[in-house]
């Protein structure tokens, strides 16, 4: 996974940066991108797709990435502004973020088969994420950040179990969503988010609300 690397080294780019975004699908939550420079040799054992690292070794692959990264940084883009630009642009945001919150300027950057408006070389690589060692390195970052920012915000929203969804469109989480109706997060844009709730209130003959 680092031949695309070295070809460009060879080529004389030295800050060769990867950049992947993860959440896309989600029906709560932000899209997270990231953005990695890593050492001049980028072998790095363990690193792959983040959708194909186990959950489990996913943060220790993380502490590795981070180690031996020249430059990392996160752009983030919530749920309103996903709402307000769609997915696509809000994704491309969030990569334009990560690359200016770096703290290395990029000679190049990489990504997974889509180009951001930004002043740099740019290689769109499909399938990026298995091709690259720096794509790989990015997704596994922004996964974890994510991740780890999901279930943070379970214990504000409990109901929707955003501890074991991450957002995501499960069973569970459907039918959370149908019972007690979208939270802050999520993305009301999305099919399914901002339907009717299946709680209602209810007059009694007494007057007073039954649900």
């Amino acid at each position: 996974m680092s031949a695309v690397e070295r070809r460009l080294r060879d080529s004389g780019f030295r800050a060769i940066a990867g950049t992947d975004e993860v959440g896309r699908g989600c029906l709560a939550g932000p899209v997270v991108a990231a953005c990695v420079i890593l050492d001049t040799e980028p072998t790095l054992v363990g690193v792959n797709d983040s959708k194909l690292v186990d959950h489990d070794d996913r943060i220790d692959v993380c502490r590795l990435i981070l180690r031996r990264a020249r430059a990392c940084a996160v752009g983030v883009i919530e749920p309103r502004t996903i709402d307000a630009i769609n997915i696509l642009q809000a994704s491309k945001r969030a990569m334009i973020a990560a690359v200016e919150n770096l703290e290395v300027r990029p000679d190049i950057l990489l990504l997974d088969a889509v180009t951001i408006d930004m002043d740099l070389p740019q290689v769109p690589l499909i399938g990026g994420d298995r091709r690259s060692v720096s794509i790989a390195a990015a997704s596994i970052v922004a996964k974890v950040y994510r991740d780890l920012l999901m279930e943070s915000y379970h214990d504000l929203y409990p109901v929707y179990d955003f501890r074991h969804n991450r957002g995501y469109a499960t069973e569970g989480h459907q039918a959370a969503l149908k019972l007690y109706g979208p939270s802050p997060i999520h993305r009301r844009s999305f099919e399914g988010v901002d339907e009717p709730m299946l709680l209602f209130v209810r007059n009694g003959a007494d007057g007073d609300p039954t649900r």
